[in-house]
Parts: C-alpha cells; structure tokens; sequence
C-alpha cells in the first residue's frame, strides 16, 4: 500500500525526495483550491481532493523512512517558497519589503533548523570554527538538555537532535531494524 523507495539509498535522499513531493502536491492542491474557488469549478475541486489524497500517502511512506520533523520541516520551507512565488506571480500579490524581510529570516531560521544533516560541523566538534570572542556559547545542545533534564549526556543526546535523519523504525512485528 505504501510507496517504496529504494533500499540502496541514502536516508536523506529518501527525505529529500520526499520533501520535493510533498510540497509539489501541497502546493498544487493549493492551487487547485484557489482556482476552483475562483472560477466556482468542480474540476479543480477534484484535482485539489485527489493532491491532497496523493500528499497523505507521500507522507505516510515517507515516515517508512525519515523522522517526522526533518522531513515535514523541509516540506513546509519547500511550500513556503512555492506558495509565495505563485502569489506573487500568478496572483499579482505585492508585498511591502519588509514582508519580503520577514520572509527571507524566517525562511533562513527554519533552513538552520533543517540543515543539522549528518556530517555537518556541529557545536563542540573539533573541525568546527571556534566561537567568536564575546559570543555566548553555552555549549553543545545535548549538554544542555542533559543539565535541564537531570540526566546523563547519552539519554540527553536524542533529544538534541531531532534533524538526524537516521532513525530505527518498528518492521510491524514488534522488533526494530535499522533503516540508514
């Protein structure tokens, strides 16, 4: 029932090309509900139900694959831009520039949420720049989860990174494999 992708690839491929889908399918299911509320047209009715139909069954194979966060993060970054553009350029939407401003950090602010991909540089890693002087640095993410929690780093860990796209997912008969 649910798609396949291929086993050879990579876990953040799958995610990519799942993000790609779904904001393709989201943005033209939008599209379709704009169009059929402005020409009153049941045929874009139609076409918008069965995108959003596809985009339920994209995302729920996706999760076959990829964590929940990176890849609904990524679709919706993806989105934000598709649907931007085609206000802008198919509905002659203009927006004042500090909306462009908004736009632009708030974009950049979820792309830093996302982009914590494996092999990045990460805080504390050796490879990484050292901090600038008087930046406050206050230490890896993890340690600080682990100090909040009262727990040891190791259990913290998980927690301060939701963007691995790496994940164990239960096979339907109660064990786990590892699907990286």
């Amino acid at each position: 029932m649910l798609i396949r992708f291929p086993t050879d690839w990579p876990t953040w491929l799958t995610a990519l090309v799942a993000m790609i889908a779904l904001a393709a399918l989201d943005l033209g299911g939008s599209y379709a509900a704009k169009e059929a509320v402005e020409r009153r047209s049941a045929v874009f009715a139609a076409a918008g139900v069965t995108a959003f139909v596809l985009l339920f069954w994209v995302f729920a194979s996706s999760l076959q694959y990829a964590e929940l966060t990176p890849v609904t993060f990524g679709w919706i970054v993806i989105l934000q831009v598709g649907v931007v553009l085609l206000d802008r350029y198919r509905y002659g939407v203009h927006m004042p520039s500090g909306h462009w401003i908004a736009i632009v950090v708030m974009i950049a602010a979820q792309a830093y949420l996302l982009l914590g991909l494996p092999g990045a540089p990460r805080w504390g890693d050796a490879s990484a720049a050292p901090p600038s002087a008087g930046s406050h640095d206050v230490g890896e993410p993890a340690d600080v989860v682990a100090e909040h929690l009262g727990q040891p780093r190791q259990v913290a860990r998980g927690l301060a990174d939701p963007l691995d796209l790496g994940v164990d997912v239960p096979d339907g008969r109660g064990d786990r494999r590892d699907r990286r």
